[in-house]
C-alpha cells in the first residue's frame, strides 16, 4: 500500500520535513495514514477540524539531561524523554523504555501507536510513551536506584494520577518501577497511583505481569476461532524472552499449543520437545543471563546465533515479541513457505512493511501489535482503577477482564475493516476501530 490521497500526502511530507531522520516515527505514522484514506473520503468534517494534523503532533516533547552517579563514583549523564501525545479521551498512558537505543525517534513513534491502542482497549486512557538511553543490563541494584531517582526527580514535574501515568516496557521492570515509585512519592508526599506495574505490596495488580503475553494469546486465539482454528495442537515460535515471551509461552501451553522457540538480541534456542518455561524463567528472571544458557540444562535442545534465524523455524503460529522492525520479509515468505497460518504481534512494530503485505498478500491471519499486544496497557488501567477506589480485584477478576478486552479488540477490528471495505485486513481495522475514537472526543473538544 502506498498513500493516494493528497490530503494525507501532504500530511505525511510535513510529518518527514518536521521529524528528520526519525525513521521509525514517519514508518508508524504512514502505516496509520495509508489505513485511514476512506475515512478520510467518507468524513469530510475530520479535514475541516484539522484532526490528522493534530494527531501526528504530540501534544508535548519534554527533554531532560539524566545526571547519576556509578559505583566508582563517576557522574554519568543519560537523556531523558517523554512524549505527551494525544490526551483527547483520558490522561497519557504508555510506558518507560530504558535501551541504549532510545531517541526521540523511538519514543515518537512508540508515544504514536499508543494513542490508538489505547482507544481499542475501550478504557479512558490516552497515549505516551517515555524513557532513556540508560541500560540497565550490567549495572548494580544501585546504580539502577541512583539512576531512576534522578530520572523521576525531572519526571515527577510532568506527571500524575489524572495527568500522565507512565508504566513499564523493555529493561522497566519491577525494580525499576519501584525505585521511580519510592522517588516520586518522596517529592509529592502523597500515595498515589502515578505508575502502574508496580508491586503488589504498594498498589500493584494482579495480572500486570502476566498481561501482554497474556493477552496476546486471548487476541490471537480469538483470530485464530473465527477462521474454524485455535492454539490446540499448534507448534508456536516467539521471538524474544523477556516477559511478554515468558507469559505468552505459559498461555500458548494453557491453550493447547508448544513453543518450540524463544531467542534474545544474541541468538535463538529451538528445543522441539517444547521450551521449558520454569528454566527460562530461572534463566532471565532470577539468574538475567543471555538465552544461552538453556542449552546447559537442556542438552538435547539447540542454541544458534542470530536472533532473525528464529524465523527459519517451522510452525503453525508465530507471535513475534522482541522489538521493532525485527521480521522482515525475506523472514515473512519463511515463515509462509514453512506453513505458518498465523502471525501476531507481541512488541511494538516488529514487521516491517514488507513483511505484512506478504502476510495479507499470502492470507495469512495477522494481528497487528496495536490490536494484539494491547493487554498490558489494558491491565494498567484496571490497575488504574483499582488505585483509585483503593482496592484490589483478585486474579481471576483482573483475567477475566483482561480476556473479555482483547476479545472485544478483536472484533472492533474486523468489524471496522469490514465496514470499510477491508475485510479480514485487521492492520487496517485497528488503526480505524482506534482513531475513530480519538477523533470525535477531539472534534467534541474544540481547537485545542
Amino acid at each position: 500500500m502506498a498513500l493516494q490521497n493528497a490530503y494525507l500526502k501532504g500530511i505525511m511530507d510535513d510529518v518527514v520535513k518536521r521529524n528528520p531522520a526519525e525513521l521509525e516515527f514517519h514508518q508508524a505514522v504512514e502505516e496509520v495514514l495509508e489505513s485511514l484514506e476512506p475515512v478520510i473520503e467518507k468524513h469530510p468534517e475530520y479535514v475541516e477540524a484539522g484532526i490528522v494534523e493534530r494527531i501526528v503532533e504530540p501534544e508535548r516533547q519534554i527533554l531532560f539531561r539524566v545526571p547519576w552517579v556509578d559505583d566508582s563514583g563517576k557522574v554519568q549523564v543519560n537523556r531523558g524523554f517523554r512524549m505527551e501525545f494525544n490526551s483527547a479521551i483520558g490522561p497519557y498512558k504508555g510506558g518507560l523504555r530504558f535501551h541504549p537505543s532510545v531517541y526521540a525517534g523511538i519514543i515518537k513513534f512508540l508515544g504514536f501507536e499508543q494513542i490508538f491502542k489505547n482507544s481499542l482497549t475501550g478504557l479512558p486512557i490516552g497515549g505516551g510513551k517515555g524513557g532513556s538511553d540508560f541500560d540497565p543490563k550490567g549495572k548494580s541494584d544501585g546504580e539502577v536506584m541512583r539512576f531512576c531517582q534522578s530520572f523521576m526527580t525531572e519526571l515527577a514535574r510532568h506527571i500524575g494520577p489524572d495527568t500522565d501515568v507512565p508504566a513499564g516496557d523493555i529493561g522497566v521492570g519491577g525494580r525499576e518501577i519501584g525505585f521511580m515509585y519510592g522517588q516520586y512519592k518522596r517529592i509529592k508526599n502523597e500515595f498515589t497511583g502515578v505508575l502502574t506495574g508496580k508491586g503488589l505490596t504498594y498498589g500493584g495488580s494482579l495480572v500486570r505481569t502476566e498481561a501482554t503475553g497474556y493477552g496476546l494469546c486471548y487476541f490471537t486465539e480469538e483470530m485464530l476461532n473465527a477462521k474454524g482454528k485455535s492454539f490446540k495442537g499448534s507448534t508456536v515460535v516467539i521471538s524474544g524472552s523477556g516477559n511478554v515471551a515468558i507469559y505468552a509461552t505459559q498461555k500458548v501451553n494453557d491453550l493447547g499449543g508448544k513453543v518450540v522457540a524463544l531467542s534474545d538480541s544474541a541468538g535463538y534456542i529451538y528445543d522441539p520437545a517444547g521450551v521449558n518455561l520454569d528454566t527460562v524463567k530461572q534463566i532471565k528472571e532470577v539468574e538475567r543471563k543471555r538465552i544461552k544458557e538453556y542449552i546447559k540444562y537442556h542438552p538435547n535442545a539447540e542454541y544458534h546465533e542470530g536472533c532473525a534465524g528464529i524465523w527459519n523455524v517451522k510452525c503453525d503460529v508465530a507471535l513475534p515479541s522482541a522489538t521493532q522492525n525485527e521480521l522482515d520479509e525475506n523472514a515473512a515468505k519463511t515463515l509462509v513457505a514453512n506453513g505458518c497460518i498465523a502471525v501476531a504481534e507481541g512488541a511494538n512494530m516488529p514487521s516491517t512493511p514488507g513483511a505484512i503485505e506478504v502476510f495479507l498478500k499470502e492470507g495469512v491471519l495477522f494481528g497487528p501489535a496495536k490490536a494484539a499486544n494491547a493487554g498490558g496497557v489494558a491491565t494498567s488501567a484496571l490497575e488504574m482503577s483499582q488505585n483509585s477506589m483503593r482496592y484490589s480485584w483478585t486474579f481471576e477478576e483482573v483475567d477475566s477482564k483482561l480476556k473479555q478486552i482483547m476479545v472485544d479488540i478483536y472484533h472492533n477490528a474486523s468489524a471496522a475493516a469490514k465496514d470499510y471495505g477491508y475485510e479480514g485486513n485487521l492492520v487496517v481495522g485497528a488503526n480505524i476501530a482506534g482513531f475513530k475514537k480519538v477523533a470525535e472526543a477531539m472534534k467534541a473538544q474544540g481547537v485545542i
